[in-house]
């Protein structure tokens, strides 16, 4: 999984949901590139196994874990204050963590559960440690979408689903979130030497399936990429000479390609990124 043309050595590194499935494979090939990592992860249990097999695997002892629910906009904004303390550069920030949720659950801030995790978290923590990246650059920002957000739209009057409930519908609207956030951040970071792009990874069986049962979690185990393979645009995005430079695109397997039609309307995303500073208190 090692790119032997990327060289981490002196750059830090930050990967959410380290703790198994891509984010763990992202994780390791970084770790064995020499990077400085840091892997966020929610449960310490999890996380303490993950962090002392991505230390022995990769040879690299220079990797620190930090606990988080990304589920609670307080728990990021103390996860952001912290590793800015214990960190002066961030030269890579892959938003891996994400969710499907078979039943609508509500967070401690009074947010859908799957658009709070795979969007809202992306875009609030991204922001917090956005003047810490530009300091770094060049610096990288890799944002781990679906291939499902094709399918999806951006309900505005009912970004909580409140009125109704689905699992892939849900689901969906945050991935297509995440392409939408990542084109306009780009557009924001234009001459920054900051770099974001977003990401297919394939259907991979990992533990985001925990939570579907029936037709849609059987048909999940039966994907052929494992999360090796899975990881590896992610990686490419996040280490690799072929697209220093390159930023606001859609990657499926290490190839920029077409995202859904809207996720390239320019007033579908500031509308977007101006309720999500809203719902996140960013200004604030």
């Amino acid at each position: 999984m090692t790119n032997q043309n990327a060289n981490m050595n002196g750059k830090v590194a930050l990967v959410t949901g380290a703790n198994s499935g891509i984010g763990k494979e992202t994780a390791l090939a970084l770790a064995s590139m020499n990077a400085d990592l840091v892997i966020v992860c929610r449960d310490q249990q999890r996380a303490r196994a993950a962090l002392e097999d991505i230390k022995s695997k990769s040879g690299n002892t220079s990797v620190e874990l930090m606990i988080c629910d990304l589920s609670s906009q307080a728990q990021i904004r103390k996860l952001a204050e912290e590793f800015k303390q214990k960190h002066d550069r961030l030269d890579v920030l892959v938003n891996n963590a994400g969710v499907i949720m078979t039943r609508r659950r509500i967070t401690e801030d009074g947010l859908e559960s799957t658009f709070a995790i795979n969007h809202l978290a992306y875009f609030l923590l991204t922001n917090l440690l956005l003047d810490l990246m530009k300091q770094s650059a060049p610096a990288r920002i890799v944002n781990v979408s679906s291939t499902v957000h094709k399918s999806a739209t951006i309900v505005f009057n009912d970004l909580q689903s409140e009125r109704s409930y689905s699992a892939m519908r849900a689901y969906g609207q945050s991935k297509l979130a995440n392409v939408l956030f990542t084109y306009e951040l780009a557009r924001k970071l234009e001459g920054s030497r900051v770099t974001v792009n977003c990401l297919h990874p394939g259907v991979i069986a990992t533990n985001i399936f925990r939570d579907i049962s029936g037709v849609v979690g059987a048909a999940a185990k039966l994907f052929l990429k494992n999360p090796r393979r899975g990881a590896e645009t992610s990686i490419y995005l996040a280490t690799s000479p072929d697209v220093e430079g390159v930023t606001g695109k859609y990657f499926d397997d290490k190839r920029a390609i077409r995202s859904s039609p809207e996720s390239y309307d320019g007033a579908i995303a500031e509308r977007l990124w101006q309720a999500s500073e809203q719902l996140t208190n960013l200004k604030a």
